[in-house]
């Protein structure tokens, strides 16, 4: 049988990793060039978002013949109103300071949803962050879920599995993971069980959660903490790559489950997720039979 999911643990050698983490992991350097990692981002989200549309979709003829998908840059520059060679240093990652109103004119230029329109919001503010540290879960939310009934976990920004009450654990099995390996992602995406718990629906489960994470990854994009998850989502699932590439933003949301428990059975599961007053970066996800 074909093995889907790798070892979790990366060999120190990049030209293992695929094509995107290769790119990724050059892009975490361009400090060193004077480039920021953050508006490498940028421009490769605003290149995904134009590559996926048609000038149909725009209101703009089709004319000759296109070599590569999507609009051209200079049709997205004219559809937001502002210069090409402006939108075009955006899209190389060169430092471009644009304004709340041309963040909006070239949100409505990409037909971009609402999730995607706030990262790229995001991703123009050149907020200053310190290097990313592994939060602490205050003792007092550390024994209210607990105490809860429900399964339930904190997470943090880089979606480490920070603590869990005893239902949750039944469910997926955190205390049996070394405290490296404890994180949603690579927990979804690189555990061979877990995929077993998913079943029919790994890829669509796996894809849904790459697509919330990068709203959070790209504004950190460059911290060692998050280029090191990254390798080992690149190493430990091939599926990783083509998703990443896609560079897809979507918001957490509230939504359901099926799983298949090798003990339990089939469960359906609806799920929340709340932020803690002490650290917004923390977040409570609660899980509820339905």
């Amino acid at each position: 049988m074909k093995r889907h999911c790798r070892s979790l643990h990366s060999p120190n050698k990049t030209w293992y990793y695929p094509r995107t983490v290769r790119s990724y992991l050059r892009r975490a350097q361009m400090a060193l060039s004077g480039t920021n990692a953050r508006q490498g981002e940028l421009g490769d989200f605003l290149r995904s978002r134009r590559q996926k549309l048609t000038p149909k979709a725009v209101g703009l003829p089709a004319g000759r013949r296109r070599r590569t998908p999507g609009l051209r840059r200079e049709e997205v520059a004219e559809l937001a109103g502002i210069g090409v060679d402006w939108y075009i240093r955006l899209e190389q990652g060169r430092s471009v300071s644009p304004s709340a109103a041309t963040v909006d004119a070239l949100a409505r230029a990409l037909r971009l949803t609402r999730a995607e329109h706030r990262h790229l919001r995001e991703l123009t503010q050149n907020t200053d962050r310190r290097a990313f540290v592994r939060e602490i879960v205050p003792p007092a939310i550390q024994r209210t879920i607990e105490q809860l009934n429900l399964p339930a976990y904190i997470v943090g920004r880089r979606w480490d599995i920070l603590a869990w009450n005893a239902a949750a654990d039944e469910i997926f099995a955190f205390s049996r993971l070394a405290e490296a390996d404890r994180n949603s992602l690579l927990l979804v995406l690189t555990n061979p069980a877990t995929r077993r718990l998913f079943g029919a629906s790994w890829a669509d489960e796996a894809q849904r959660m790459v697509a919330q994470f990068r709203a959070t990854h790209d504004l950190w994009a460059g911290d060692p903490a998050f280029r090191d998850l990254l390798a080992r989502l690149g190493e430990g699932c091939p599926e990783f790559a083509g998703w990443w590439e896609a560079h897809d933003v979507s918001g957490i949301a509230a939504g359901r489950k099926s799983l298949i428990h090798p003990k339990k059975g089939r469960l359906k599961l609806e799920y929340a997720s709340f932020q803690a007053n002490d650290d917004p970066w923390l977040k409570l996800v609660i899980y509820t039979a339905v």
